[in-house]
């Protein structure tokens, strides 16, 4: 099976940048302009078919970049917004309606401070009737800090990066196994994307994160997702698109594999 030509196959984590939407006070740099049509491209050079639109921490709470590109994708996209505590309950079925499928958790040192942990469950309770998911990205290091946390949270929970361990761990570590101690739960979900983030040993093979990549795909297959992270924000030099496609299929091992997390995963969770 060519892993560059699946039909139905779904990079979950994109942003897009267009220069007609002002950035917010809180942004901590200048992205580059990163159209629809831009991404399209890469997107037919990869072979994949559908996508998820993630709010970029540069746009905060200001979400019509992001609503504008899932209406230029079409029902081939769904969105992750960032939304405040007092969203209402009129604008989150607004925002289903314009095809967004979650809200944006980014805890780490950066993101903009939008959010803050003390709201994460009564947000979850919120939107688990909607079956959207929280989309957290946080240093995977402090995941035995939240871990309780995590493991009761209402509806469903997707994590960012392989767990984006700022600095690498082993597979045996207490971080590591309270990420899979979270997935176990079965309303979790982790994205294998943007090793170039964190890894030390560097491309193409990004053993350091490789290691953790293939240990979840082998206990977790059906908990896997994958993503570019296009257009890579603040990655100088920006990585190959098609290298950390190549890397995924690597990293699951097999076509059977391979297919569950670049489609029937993403779309059963997403609800393509």
């Amino acid at each position: 099976m060519d892993a560059h030509h699946l039909d139905g196959a779904c990079d979950c984590h994109i942003h897009i940048y267009e220069d007609s939407y002002p950035l917010a006070p809180s942004a901590t740099f200048r992205p580059p302009p990163a159209p629809v049509a831009s991404y399209r491209q890469v997107q037919a050079s990869l072979g994949l078919t559908r996508v998820i639109v993630v709010q970029p921490t540069g746009y905060g709470f200001d979400n019509r970049c992001t609503l504008s590109a899932l209406a230029q994708f079409g029902n081939t996209a769904r969105g992750i917004v960032a939304v405040p505590p007092t969203v209402t309950d009129a604008e989150l079925e607004r925002l289903h309606e314009a095809g967004v499928r979650g809200i944006r958790y980014m805890m780490i040192p950066g993101g903009g401070g939008l959010m803050q942990w003390d709201s994460l469950e009564e947000m979850a309770a919120r939107i688990a009737p909607l079956n959207w998911t929280i989309n957290l990205q946080l240093d995977g290091r402090d995941i035995p800090q939240y871990e309780a946390t995590l493991r009761r949270l209402p509806g469903r929970l997707v994590i960012d990066h392989t767990g984006k361990f700022l600095e690498p761990v082993r597979t045996d570590s207490e971080a590591f196994m309270a990420l899979r101690r979270v997935l176990e739960r079965n309303q979790c979900w982790i994205k294998l994307s943007a090793p170039y983030e964190t890894s030390r040993s560097g491309p193409p093979h990004y053993e350091d994160v490789s290691i953790l990549a293939r240990a979840l795909t082998r206990h977790y297959p059906e908990r896997c997702l994958w993503a570019s992270n296009w257009p890579h924000p603040n990655a100088n030099p920006a990585p190959s698109n098609t290298g950390l496609l190549d890397w995924l299929t690597d990293c699951a091992g097999s076509d059977s594999v391979t297919r569950k997390i670049l489609i029937d995963n993403p779309a059963g969770l997403y609800g393509f």
